[in-house]
C-alpha cells in the first residue's frame, strides 16, 4: 500500500511539474487580418513581410533608429560599378541546421524570380546574375547602375537550397511545400500553419542574434479576429499584442478600461484611396480632381484619431509619406475646396448624373466603413449615385488585377517594401507593374514612367530628390488617388508586454512590418 501511495505521489508530482512547465512557456498572441503567406517569395502585404523577418533572414535589414540599410546575414559588401560582393555571416546556420552559404543566397535569388510573385517585381530586369564566390562570398552584378538596390534587399529572403529541393516535386521549387512549412534561418521556425485562422511560430535557440530578456518562446499568429472578439479576449488577459485594424473607438475603450496601453508605428505608409483611371468617369483627369477637392480632409483625420495622446494618421502633403526621398515638408496639406471641386467637375467630359461610382472598403478593417460612407455623402453632393460595398480583402486582391473589375475607389494603406522611395511609387505607378493591389489606380504615363525610371538610375542624393520631388508633383497635379494621410498604424498591447521596438524610439525601424520581430518582444507577466 506504502508503494502505491508512493508511486501516485510521484505521478501526481511528475504531472504537477509539466503543468507548470507548461504554465510557464511565454507564448505571444498577436492577432492580423488573412490570408497569412509564409513563403517570403510569394507574400506581399503586411501579415506577409511580419511573417518573413521571423522565419527568415535577409542579407541586409532596414537600419534601426534611421534611414538606409545595416548588415544582418551579410557582414560587410563592396560596390564595383554594377558589382556588388557580400561576405556572409560566419556560423549562421537554417534551422535543419544546415549552414548558410552564398550557394543558397544563389539560389534563392534564382527561386524568387522563377515564381515571379513576391518582391521579384523589384529585381526584375535590374540582376544580371547571381555569384557563389565562395561559400561564405556572393557577387551580384547588375544590368545597369541601380541606386534602390541596396534597399531592395531588404526584401530578399534567403532559403536553405537543400531542404527545398528535398521538398520540391518536378522543379516547382517546394511551392507547395513552403506554403505550409519554414526554410529559413530567422528566431521562429513554423509549428503550424492555417492560412485563415492561425500560424503558429517556436523560436529558435540556435538563431545568431540574441533575444531579449523574456522572448516569446511560442507565436500564436492570429487571422481575422473581429474587433469585439479582440476587446473581449484582451480585457480576460488572453491576447496581448491586437492588429492595427481595430477601429479607434475599440483602441480608446482599451486604454480607458486600463487593459492595455496604445503604441504607434510610422513605417513609411500612406493612406490612399486609389481612383480607378481605367473605368468612366475616373479616366477624366478632371473628375478626379473634382474628388480629391471635394473630399473631407479634416474630417477623415479627426475620424482616425483615438485620444488626445493618439492617432492613427497626420495629414500628408503629397503621394509620399515623411522620410523618403523626394518628401518636402514645405508643401501645405491637402485640405477641402468644394468651389475648386466643381470648377473641375464642370470640365469633366462625363455627367455625374450618368454615371454611378462604387466605393469598395475592405471587410477586415471596420473602422474604413466611416471613410466610405462620409464619401458617398461628400460625392452626391457632385451629383453623383454612390454605393459603398463591404469587401473581403481576398476578393480585393482579386478584383485588382482587372481594371474591368476593380472598384471605382478602395482605401488601401501602401507601404514603401523598402526604405528607398522607387519601392513605394515604382510599385504602385510604373506602366510596366502587374496590376496588383498597390497598383491599382492602373496609371499609365509616359512623363512619370520616365521620372521613376531616372530615379532608379541616379545615384546623386540631391538629384534624386529633385527627381522624386518632381514625380511627386505630377501625381498630385493628375490625381491617380486621393492622399488621404499618413498612416501611423496603432496597437493596443496588454499591460505586461513591452513591444520594445515601437517603446524605445532608438530601436525603432523605418519601413512597416519589420519592428515586428517577435524576438524583441518581452512579455513580463
Amino acid at each position: 500500500m506504502r508503494i502505491v501511495t508512493l508511486l501516485l505521489a510521484s505521478l501526481v508530482f511528475a504531472f504537477g511539474l509539466a503543468a507548470n512547465t507548461a504554465l510557464a512557456e511565454r507564448i505571444l498572441r498577436i492577432d492580423e487580418a488573412p490570408i497569412g503567406e509564409i513563403d517570403p517569395h510569394k507574400g506581399t502585404d503586411f501579415a506577409d513581410t511580419v511573417l518573413a523577418i521571423n522565419l527568415y533572414d535577409t542579407l541586409v535589414y532596414p537600419k534601426q533608429g534611421g534611414a538606409g540599410v545595416q548588415p544582418h546575414l551579410a557582414t560587410d559588401w563592396t560596390i564595383d560599378g554594377a558589382e556588388y560582393t557580400f561576405t556572409l555571416r560566419d556560423g549562421v546556420t537554417f534551422s535543419s541546421g544546415n549552414p548558410v552559404t552564398a550557394a543558397d543566397v544563389a539560389y534563392s535569388f534564382e527561386r524568387l524570380m522563377a515564381l515571379g510573385q513576391g518582391s521579384s517585381a523589384l529585381f526584375a530586369g535590374v540582376v544580371d546574375s547571381v555569384e557563389a564566390v565562395d561559400e561564405g562570398t556572393v557577387k551580384f552584378t547588375l544590368t545597369e547602375p541601380f541606386a534602390p538596390f541596396l534597399a531592395s534587399l531588404v526584401r530578399f529572403s534567403i532559403v536553405d537550397m537543400a531542404t527545398v529541393e528535398a521538398n520540391a516535386k518536378d522543379g516547382d521549387y517546394a511551392r507547395e511545400w513552403l506554403s505550409q512549412n519554414s526554410a529559413g534561418s530567422g528566431a521562429y521556425m513554423v509549428e503550424r500553419h492555417d492560412p485563415q485562422t492561425e500560424t503558429v511560430l517556436v523560436h529558435n535557440a540556435s538563431y545568431f542574434i540574441d533575444p531579449v530578456s523574456n522572448h516569446p518562446e511560442r507565436v500564436r499568429y492570429r487571422y481575422g479576429l473581429d474587433a469585439a472578439t479582440v476587446r473581449a479576449l484582451m480585457a480576460r488577459g488572453e491576447h496581448d499584442i491586437s492588429s492595427q485594424w481595430l477601429p479607434p473607438e475599440v483602441f480608446k475603450a482599451l486604454a480607458a478600461d486600463d487593459v492595455a496601453h496604445l503604441v504607434t508605428e510610422a513605417g513609411l505608409t500612406g493612406e490612399y484611396f486609389q481612383l480607378n483611371t481605367r473605368r468612366a468617369p475616373l479616366d477624366d483627369v478632371h473628375c478626379r480632381r473634382a474628388l480629391a477637392y471635394a473630399f473631407d480632409y479634416n474630417t477623415l483625420h479627426q475620424l482616425v484619431r483615438i485620444n488626445e495622446d493618439t492617432t492613427q494618421g497626420r495629414p500628408m502633403k503629397g503621394a509620399l509619406p515623411a522620410g523618403l526621398v523626394g518628401f518636402d515638408q514645405g508643401k501645405p496639406d491637402f485640405a477641402t475646396d468644394m468651389d475648386r471641386a466643381r470648377e473641375e467637375l464642370a470640365q469633366c467630359a462625363y455627367d455625374p448624373g450618368e454615371h454611378p461610382l462604387d466605393i469598395a472598403w475592405i471587410a477586415e478593417t471596420p473602422a474604413r466603413e466611416k471613410g466610405a460612407l462620409m464619401m458617398q455623402a461628400i460625392f452626391s453632393q457632385l451629383g453623383f449615385d454612390v454605393s459603398i460595398t463591404r469587401t473581403p480583402w481576398t476578393l480585393v486582391t482579386e478584383q485588382v488585377t482587372n481594371p474591368d473589375t476593380a472598384p471605382h475607389v478602395i482605401e488601401i494603406a501602401i507601404s514603401a517594401l523598402t526604405p528607398d522611395t522607387d519601392s513605394l511609387l515604382f510599385n504602385m505607378y510604373h506602366s510596366s507593374v502587374p496590376h496588383t493591389w498597390m497598383s491599382s489606380s492602373y496609371l499609365a504615363s509616359p512623363d512619370l514612367d520616365a521620372l521613376l525610371e531616372a530615379g532608379r538610375m541616379e545615384t546623386d542624393p540631391e538629384k534624386r530628390h529633385e527627381i522624386y520631388s518632381a514625380a511627386d508633383a505630377w501625381l498630385a497635379e493628375n490625381v491617380p488617388g486621393i492622399y488621404s494621410y499618413e498612416l501611423l498604424s496603432a496597437y493596443a498591447v496588454r499591460h505586461g508586454v513591452v513591444f520594445n521596438n515601437l517603446e524605445d524610439s532608438s530601436r525603432t525601424y523605418p519601413v512597416s512590418g519589420f519592428n515586428g520581430l517577435f524576438q524583441d518582444v518581452s512579455i513580463n507577466e
